[in-house]
């Protein structure tokens, strides 16, 4: 079954180049009238143009497409608003929501300034959490969206160099971890996904022989498919190179030590604390605290 976005509204961040364009050219493809949102700015989040957002809309029309170019800063609440209120103007309804918009400060902990570690949370955490904000009372009303963030492997595992970064993007993993269950009644599906790819954030980083392999349409299918109305809910998918594998956070089966345990006893343990056979994937926080209590029980 083809996977379609006839008659939905998705707005994707960042969609002047790269990752961001891919999607919102997919998206148009598939039917969907597409929001091309891009402040035009440089890497590190300097200097500002149109000129990006408004050439993906000319050519999603090129095609026959509706497109809506627009230029919000998505770490302005105020200018993000306006984007939502414009989209609702134009098209009346929004389904789908991809937080792509990004930038890179990248700097090793001892040399960064905090001014350059807030920055980049302030585009890629605040920037998230002020368009999904902003949508979400129109979904919940409507009984329908989709909701994708972007995280990355260095925050999923760290990478040298990009505390800001890695910081940010597993604080949006952790905002859709609760975000998954608050929609959920409202047909709200929140997913994450964990691209590798050859844009201007990583031209710089991987080899020139790796960029047709690691074309940013490759990565496009699995945010398709994360904003699908078949969509699962809470998942992290890594995606590259045509390659796809889903990323979860497990806790392992873990042991009761009893009372008065010592950091000792934990120490002693430690081998079959940290045994990752039998693992479990918790949907919720609870799920933890339920764990605990039984092996209490387990163990009295």
């Amino acid at each position: 079954m083809d996977i379609r976005f006839d008659e939905q509204v998705v707005i994707v961040t960042g969609a002047g180049n790269g990752l961001g364009k891919s999607h919102a050219l997919e998206f148009a493809r598939r039917g969907a009238k597409v929001v091309v949102n891009d402040l035009g700015a440089t890497l590190d989040g300097h200097n500002q143009s149109s000129d990006a957002a408004q050439a993906v809309v000319a050519e999603i029309e090129s095609f026959g497409g509706q497109a809506l170019a627009n230029g919000a800063n998505v770490t302005d609440a105020a200018a993000v608003a306006a984007m939502v209120q414009e989209t609702m103007d134009r098209f009346g309804r929004i389904d789908v929501v991809i937080n792509n918009a990004g930038i890179l400060r990248d700097s090793t902990f001892h040399k960064m300034s905090l001014a350059d570690f807030q920055m980049v949370m302030d585009v890629h955490m605040t920037g998230t959490l002020n368009v999904t904000h902003a949508v979400w009372p129109i979904m919940r009303e409507q009984n329908y969206g989709r909701v994708v963030v972007t995280t990355s492997s260095s925050g999923l595992y760290g990478n040298f160099g990009q505390s800001n970064y890695g910081a940010a993007k597993m604080a949006v993993y952790g905002l859709i971890n609760t975000l998954k269950l608050e929609g959920e009644k409202y047909n709200l599906r929140c997913n994450a996904i964990a691209p590798v790819a050859w844009t201007r954030m990583t031209s710089e980083i991987f080899p020139p022989e790796v960029e047709e392999l690691f074309a940013a349409e490759k990565v496009t299918p699995g945010v398709i498919f994360l904003a699908s109305k078949d969509a699962p809910n809470g998942a992290v998918l890594a995606a590259g190179g045509n390659g796809f594998a889903r990323t979860a956070i497990v806790e392992s089966p873990g042991m009761n030590l009893g009372n008065d345990a010592s950091p000792e006893d934990i120490a002693a343990n430690w081998t079959t604390i940290a045994d990752i056979e039998g693992a479990n994937e918790p949907h919720q926080g609870i799920e933890q605290v339920e764990k605990f209590a039984a092996l209490a029980g387990a163990g009295k």
